[in-house]
C-alpha cells in the first residue's frame, strides 16, 4: 500500500514549531540583551563612586559643581512609600470587585464589568497623570489643608487606580478557577453566599490572590509618567504621605534627557535602571511562583 500523504496542516507543523521556537529564543535573547546593556552602562559608575554610597546615600545631587552626590536612598524611600500605599489602597477594592464579578454579578453585568475593567487597563498612563493633577491633587490639598497637593498620597491614589485592572483580572481568574464543588458543598451545609466567598473561596484562592497583589506591586513600581506628574518630585526621604516624594522611575524620566552622555550622572541613571530591573524581576518571579503554587496538582 502507498503511504498516506500528509495533509497541508501536518506538513506545516515543523515550520510552525520552528517559528515558535525562534520567537521564544528571540524573546529570551532580547531580555538578556536589555539586562546586559543596562549593566554595561551603569556598572562603570562604581569605579569611582562606592556602591554603598549609591544605595544608602541620603543625597541625590548629580549636578553639584563641587561634589556630585548619587545617593538613591531618598528615591528608594519615595518609591517604597508610594508603592506600599498604592498597593494598600488598590488591593481591597480590587479583590472586592473580583469577588463581585466572579461570584455575585449576573452574567450580563459580569460581561459588562469585565469589559469596563479591560477598557480601564488600556487608558494611557499620561491620561491618569492629567486626571490626577486635575482631580486628586486639588482634593488632597483641600482635604488636608496643604500648601500643595503634589504629595506621595496623590501618587498612591493615582497608581492604585492604574493597578486596579491588573489585580481585578488576576484575582477574578483565581476565584473562578476554584472547583464548583467547593461552592456546592458550602451552600449545601447551609452557608450563605457571603460565607462561601469569605470562608471558602478566598482562602482556597489565596495563592492566586497573593500573585495578583504582587503583580499590582510590579505595576505600581514600574510606573513613570503619572507618578512624576503628581508627587512633587522632591529628592528627600518622605516622613509621611502628605509630603512630596520622588520615585526611581520619575528620576530617570526627568533627568535622562538633560544629562551628558557617558558622564557619572548618565551612569548613575542607568544604575537606577538596574536597581529597578532587579526589583521588578523579583516581584514578577515571586508572583509567578505564587501562581504556580496555587494551581491544582
Amino acid at each position: 500500500m502507498r503511504p498516506a500523504r500528509l495533509g497541508p496542516h501536518r506538513a506545516a507543523e515543523p515550520i510552525i514549531e520552528g517559528c515558535l521556537r525562534i520567537c521564544g529564543y528571540a524573546t529570551i535573547a532580547m531580555v538578556v540583551l536589555i539586562i546586559a546593556f543596562i549593566l554595561k552602562e551603569g556598572i562603570p559608575l562604581f569605579r569611582d563612586y562606592p556602591l554603598t554610597g549609591f544605595l544608602f546615600g541620603r543625597s541625590w545631587q548629580p549636578l553639584s559643581a563641587t561634589r556630585p552626590a548619587f545617593g538613591i536612598l531618598p528615591l528608594l524611600a519615595g518609591s517604597a512609600l508610594i508603592t506600599l500605599a498604592g498597593t494598600a489602597l488598590a488591593v481591597p477594592v480590587a479583590i472586592a470587585a473580583a469577588c463581585y464579578i466572579a461570584e455575585v454579578a449576573p452574567q450580563g453585568s459580569r460581561d459588562l464589568l469585565k469589559s469596563g475593567v479591560e477598557l480601564l487597563s488600556g487608558v494611557p498612563s499620561i491620561v491618569f497623570g492629567f486626571l490626577g493633577m486635575l482631580i486628586v491633587v486639588p482634593l488632597v490639598k483641600e482635604l488636608f489643608g496643604l500648601a500643595s497637593g503634589l504629595t506621595a498620597l496623590a501618587g498612591a491614589v493615582v497608581l492604585a487606580v492604574m493597578a486596579l485592572p491588573l489585580i481585578v483580572t488576576v484575582a477574578e481568574d483565581a476565584l473562578r478557577a476554584q472547583p464548583q464543588s467547593y461552592r456546592e458543598a458550602s451552600l449545601a451545609l447551609g452557608a450563605s453566599r457571603w460565607d462561601t466567598i469569605v470562608r471558602v473561596l478566598l482562602p482556597a484562592a489565596r495563592s492566586g490572590l497573593t500573585a495578583a497583589m504582587m503583580l499590582g506591586v510590579g505595576r505600581i513600581l514600574g510606573e513613570t509618567m503619572a507618578v512624576m506628574m503628581v508627587t512633587g518630585n522632591a529628592g528627600i526621604i518622605p516622613g509621611s504621605l502628605l509630603v512630596p516624594a520622588r520615585a526611581l522611575t520619575a528620576t530617570i524620566a526627568a533627568e535622562m534627557g538633560e544629562t551628558v552622555h557617558y558622564s557619572d550622572h548618565y551612569r548613575a541613571l542607568f544604575a537606577i535602571g538596574a536597581v529597578l530591573l532587579v526589583l521588578s524581576l523579583g516581584v514578577n518571579w515571586a508572583a509567578a511562583g505564587l501562581r504556580e503554587r496555587g494551581k491544582p496538582r
